[in-house]
């Protein structure tokens, strides 16, 4: 049978729980915001560097091999997390990629595939994928451009050693509260008809900007720049996607723990009550017996 005491050390375990699991769900709260105004403020930053583009294209430069048709070799990256108590977000962006690249006519097997987040190495194997490499999630938005500079180097290297010119990126998307969605980006190569639309965007100022600089060598450094953006910006939307399913469980488990300690306060109160009871009566009990005449 349950003592007072047992039921005492109950409360007080469920309350920590309780606690720990409202800080949690402050700091996911918190980190949401935070990575949302990271991917915000990169919206001004991408639009100066398509006006980039579109100026040096307008003036001739020569864009890279683009793509209005999917040829090429492939190379993948999926984007999940690290961390646990995030929901079904790394079984969620997984699955999109496995179901994209089958439509694809892609096989898994020696897929080059880099995975950001060890939680997406399982389901990507169970679906018989092999991880070409593996790197950390960062911890804050501070950790987010070395990351994307790695990434930037692998794709470079995909393509001088391996001749890989097509990227696909798996990210989760922040819809905004705690509700998200995976998505794919097609990185490499650049879509044709985007740029051709750059190239025939009119100018909005009085007079056209010029440059002095060789036209391929600024294409390659926006470019560059293009890609970066698109980077950060995954990343930080996965962040943001992570906290937000991970604001969704906690706020699940706040709901069933603040059920459990009203369980708990119950059958605490009743088993106190039922104790006192039980004291009265022995009390009772004793008073009568030594009353009674011998």
């Amino acid at each position: 049978m349950e003592t007072v005491e047992g039921l005492k050390r109950k409360l007080g375990s469920t309350g920590d729980l309780q606690s720990v699991v409202k800080t949690m769900k402050a700091m996911a709260a918190v980190n949401i915001r935070q990575y949302e105004k990271a991917v915000r403020s990169l919206t001004d930053y991408a639009r100066t560097v398509e006006l980039g583009l579109a100026v040096v294209l307008g003036a001739g430069g020569r864009p890279p091999r683009a793509r209005r048709t999917a040829h090429g070799n492939l190379g993948v990256m999926v984007l999940g997390s690290d961390q646990g108590m995030a929901g079904s977000l790394n079984e969620q962006v997984s699955a999109l990629a496995i179901e994209e690249l089958g439509q694809a006519g892609v096989p898994l097997d020696g897929l080059p595939m880099v995975a950001v987040g060890q939680r997406v190495l399982g389901p990507w194997e169970d679906a018989g994928g092999e991880v070409e490499s593996y790197l950390q999630v960062p911890g804050s938005i501070a950790g987010i451009t070395p990351l994307v500079h790695q990434l930037l180097f692998l794709i470079q290297t995909w393509g001088e050693q391996r001749g890989i010119d097509r990227v696909w990126l798996f990210y989760n998307r922040q819809l905004g509260g705690a509700a998200y969605k995976p998505i794919k980006r097609e990185l490499l190569p650049l879509d044709r008809d985007w740029l051709e639309w750059l190239q025939r965007e009119p100018w909005e100022g009085p007079s056209l900007p010029t440059f002095t600089m060789d036209p391929q060598t600024l294409f390659s450094a926006l470019l560059r720049q293009y890609l970066f953006i698109g980077l950060f910006q995954a990343l930080a939307e996965s962040a943001a996607s992570e906290n937000a399913s991970r604001l969704a469980a906690m706020q699940g488990a706040e709901k069933s723990i603040g059920e459990r300690l009203e369980e708990l306060t119950q059958r605490y109160f009743q088993r106190r009550q039922s104790a006192i009871t039980e004291e009265l009566l022995d009390i009772v009990s004793g008073y009568e017996a030594f009353s009674e005449p011998s």
